[in-house]
């Protein structure tokens, strides 16, 4: 483990150098345009040089930052975009759609593919997922004859919430290993939070919105679903692919609970298994391989080892960057608590009386307001209040759980024009721009707040 800083510095001076470390990494970002990997790493390296780490201290310093965040989100990340692409390709999201529309009926299609949004977007990151349904949400609006903005912007409010809550999304998943909070938790933690918050903001206020916007026609701009050309799945089978990760994650966490509480023994072979199939690596892998064997290998699909492969190739692809960011967060994060400046933070906090969980939430919606990138928004948040949070025993378990989610509702919030999400679902549903700040802007702020007050009023409730 690197040394901390020979001299200390003042408080004052780490917060400075802090704060101009925070404004180059959003210059480079915003104003030079450098890619945030690039530009964490550049700033993890002179805020390290900055604060007196020694030139022999600087690259153990950097890579531990990095490896220790690498090491438990890759695996969660990558598995979790092959699931994704295996239930979209297999024609998983069409069945979802199909299904809770007739379930819920034609004059509440959007809530029918809001609620299969919701359940699709579990394992598949918010670009990927909307681009995936498009085709359905233009299908049904045609059937339908209803203006677009009322089928696409409930869907898109389903994406914003999974990818901003729910692991294995990146920012949920860096922002729990930052904090120490246990990912089952955090799950737990993020359906309490989430599931009203889909329904008040991401629904609710979704269809409101559309209502009051003027008709929007689909657009032509869009091909034909992807389709690997054997019979659709049902929709059992895909409900339980989409599910099995979840009560694996949360047998592994009541598991745990019970035996730290004495009420399940610690020393039973049955008991350790389920907690060892229950951690969210070994999950995600349990639930891709039955996904595997469910929706390739039983659909009779031809040379299905090839058709998984292509799969496998196709969904890492893209994730790769998303991966790299979030482990160069993981660096500066790194940085920030050997150089001292994470301590620093944590005692001026508590100086002047603001929650952590206030600040958290404050630093992460200022870093995406200034960026757009949720990503690096919730990562960067959550390494420079880490030391902080880590400072407080009494934090640990539901509080640190309670503190990521309002770190990443910070993150996922006031999306404008620098996010990258902002164009591709405005320009896929061929809206303008003015018409998009009042529509996806005003509901991704929903979502934000009513995400954070109701993390806030929990974490009042368990800390």
């Amino acid at each position: 483990m690197p040394s901390a800083p020979e001299a200390a510095l003042s408080t004052p001076l780490l917060l400075s150098i802090s704060a101009l470390a925070i404004a180059i990494l959003l210059l480079l970002i915003i104003r030079i345009r450098l890619h945030p990997f690039f530009a964490l790493v550049i700033v993890s390296i002179g805020t390290a040089l900055a604060t007196g780490i020694g030139v022999s201290d600087l690259v153990s310093t950097l890579t531990g930052g990095f490896g220790k965040t690498l090491g438990n989100v890759a695996m969660l990340i990558g598995f979790g975009a092959v699931l994704g692409r295996i239930v979209a390709v297999s024609g998983g999201a069409r069945v979802l759609s199909d299904t809770l529309i007739r379930i819920c009926g034609r004059k509440r299609a959007p809530l029918g593919l809001s609620i299969a949004a919701l359940l699709f977007c579990f394992p598949i990151f918010l670009d990927a997922a909307y681009v995936v349904m498009l085709p359905i949400i233009f299908a049904v609006a045609r059937e339908l004859k209803g203006s677009l903005l009322l089928y696409g912007l409930p869907v898109a409010g389903s994406a914003l919430v999974m990818h901003a809550l729910m692991p294995p999304h990146p920012g949920p998943v860096a922002a729990a290993v930052f904090l120490h909070a246990d990912i089952g938790l955090v799950l737990f933690v993020g359906l309490l939070v989430g599931l009203p918050t889909w329904y008040v903001m991401g629904y609710r206020l979704a269809v409101w919105l559309a209502n009051r916007t003027p008709f929007q026609p689909v657009p032509d701009v869009m091909g034909g679903e992807e389709d690997d050309g054997a019979p659709a799945p049902a929709f059992g089978t895909v409900l339980l692919v989409l599910l099995l990760p979840l009560v694996l994650i949360f047998l592994n966490t009541g598991i745990s609970t019970l035996m730290s509480a004495g009420i399940l023994p610690e020393d039973n072979a049955l008991l350790e298994a389920f907690i060892v199939i229950g951690e969210t690596p070994i999950a995600l892998l349990i639930s891709t391989c039955v996904a595997m064997w469910l929706l390739i290998f039983r659909r009779g699909i031809t040379s299905p080892m090839d058709a998984i492969n292509d799969i496998i190739e196709k969904a890492l692809a893209p994730v790769c960057t998303i991966i790299l960011i979030t482990g160069a967060g993981g660096m500066f994060g790194g940085v920030l608590t050997a150089s001292g400046i994470g301590n620093a933070l944590a005692a001026s906090l508590d100086a002047i009386g603001m929650p952590l969980i206030l600040a958290g939430y404050l630093i992460a919606s200022v870093i995406r307001i200034a960026q757009g990138s949720a990503t690096v928004a919730g990562t960067t948040a959550a390494g420079i209040m880490a030391p902080a949070v880590l400072a407080q025993p009494e934090l640990a378990g539901m509080p640190a759980a309670c503190i990521t989610t309002a770190i990443v509702a910070g993150a996922i919030g006031y999306s404008h024009v620098n996010d990258s999400g902002f164009w591709l679902v405005g320009r896929f549903l061929q809206v303008e721009t003015r018409t998009m700040l009042r529509t996806w802007s005003v509901m991704s702020t929903g979502i934000s707040l009513m995400a954070f007050g109701l993390a806030w009023v929990l974490f009042a409730l368990v800390a």
